[in-house]
């Protein structure tokens, strides 16, 4: 078995009222208005052909047939301001 390292960034322009807050367990998420908080995850896509549209799976098995796969998550949160 091969180990496969993803590196996900992502750089979002968000309303001035949106929050970092922290889980119980420590892991940071975003607070939202209305009370919704939003945690951004990798979701695998599939498609029968790579140049059409791409969606994800509607089987949970096998959804977390790639998910098991994950040995490790880590998601870092920062604002940036100029």
């Amino acid at each position: 078995m091969k180990k496969l390292n993803v590196t996900i960034n992502l750089q979002l322009s968000v309303p001035d009222d949106w929050e970092l807050v922290e889980t119980s367990e420590g892991t940071p998420v975003v607070k939202m208005p209305n009370g919704v908080f939003m945690d951004l995850a990798i979701e695998p896509l599939f498609a029968s052909d790579p140049e059409e549209t791409w969606s994800s799976t509607e089987s949970d098995d096998e959804l977390n047939d790639i998910l098991d796969m994950v040995e490790s998550e880590e998601v870092v949160y920062e604002f940036v301001t100029h």
